[in-house]
C-alpha cells in the first residue's frame, strides 16, 4: 500500500493511539533510563515512521535528556516539519535518513551510536533477516533496545477492541498479524550473534509488549 494512500495514512494515525494503549513510549523511556549510565549523545531509531513515537519518548525523558542527536531511519520520509520542530523544542536534533535498513547496514561509514532503538519493527522480518540486522549492531552501538508485540492469546484477543478507538480495517488486520508475528521467550536472543560480548535480556512488559535488550558487557 502506497504511503500516501488514505487508508495507510489513517492507519499511521491509528498507530499513535495503539502505541499509547500499549504504553510503548513509557516502556521505551524506562528501558533507556535503565540501560544507559548517562544521557545518550546519539540515538539511532530504525523503523522510525513519522516520528511521533520517539517524540513521545523524548517528552517522557524530559529536560534531563536534552542535547540529543537523533537519527531516524525509515524507507520513506514521513516526519512533518511540525514533529521535527517539536523535537527542537526539547533540545533534540533530528537527522532523518531515508533508506532500507538492510541496504543501510551494508553501506560505508555507519558511525557510532550510544543506543539503537526499534519499536514494533522487528516482527516484520524473517529470522534470517533479523540475524543479518543483529550481526551489524555490535559494530555501531553498545546498546540495542526493542519493544515488540508479545505473542500470546490475550494480546491477539485484544486486537479486536481496537475498533473502540476508531481503528480502520488496515489497522485491525495489521494488529492481529503483528501479534501472530510477535515474540515470546528468548526468540530474539537466539538470533543475536553469539560472539558479540553483550548481555541479553528478554521479557514481557505489561500484557502486550515484548522487550529485548542487548547491552555491552561491563569490563
Amino acid at each position: 500500500m502506497a504511503v500516501d494512500d488514505p487508508r495507510a495514512m489513517a492507519s499511521r494515525r491509528d498507530l499513535v493511539r495503539v502505541n499509547a494503549v500499549m504504553f510503548q513510549s513509557a516502556i521505551m523511556a524506562g528501558l533507556l533510563r535503565a540501560n544507559l549510565e548517562r544521557k545518550p549523545l546519539r540515538i539511532l531509531e530504525i523503523g522510525a515512521g513519522d516520528g511521533h513515537f520517539m517524540l513521545s519518548v523524548a517528552r517522557r525523558l524530559g529536560r534531563d535528556w536534552s542535547s540529543v542527536g537523533l537519527v531516524t531511519l525509515d524507507q520513506a520520509d514521513l516526519m512533518t516539519p511540525k514533529v521535527k520542530a517539536n523535537f527542537g523544542l526539547l533540545g533534540w536534533r533530528v537527522e532523518p535518513v531515508v533508506a532500507d535498513v538492510f541496504n543501510w547496514i551494508d553501506g560505508p561509514g555507519l558511525g557510532q551510536f550510544d543506543v539503537v532503538t526499534a519499536n514494533l519493527f522487528l516482527h516484520h522480518f524473517q529470522e534470517v533477516q533479523l540475524r543479518r540486522l543483529f550481526a551489524a549492531m555490535p559494530g555501531i552501538t553498545s546498546r540495542f533496545l526493542a519493544t515488540e508485540p508479545r505473542r500470546n492469546g490475550l494480546a491477539l484477543w485484544s486486537t479486536g477492541w481496537l475498533r473502540a478507538i476508531g481503528a480502520n480495517d488496515v489497522t485491525l488486520h495489521d494488529a492481529a498479524a503483528s501479534v501472530r508475528a510477535g515474540f515470546a521467550g528468548t526468540e530474539l536472543s537466539l538470533l543475536w550473534p553469539e560472539r558479540s560480548a553483550m548481555d541479553l535480556e528478554e521479557r514481557r512488559v505489561g500484557p502486550f509488549t515484548h522487550a529485548f535488550v542487548a547491552r555491552a558487557t561491563a569490563p
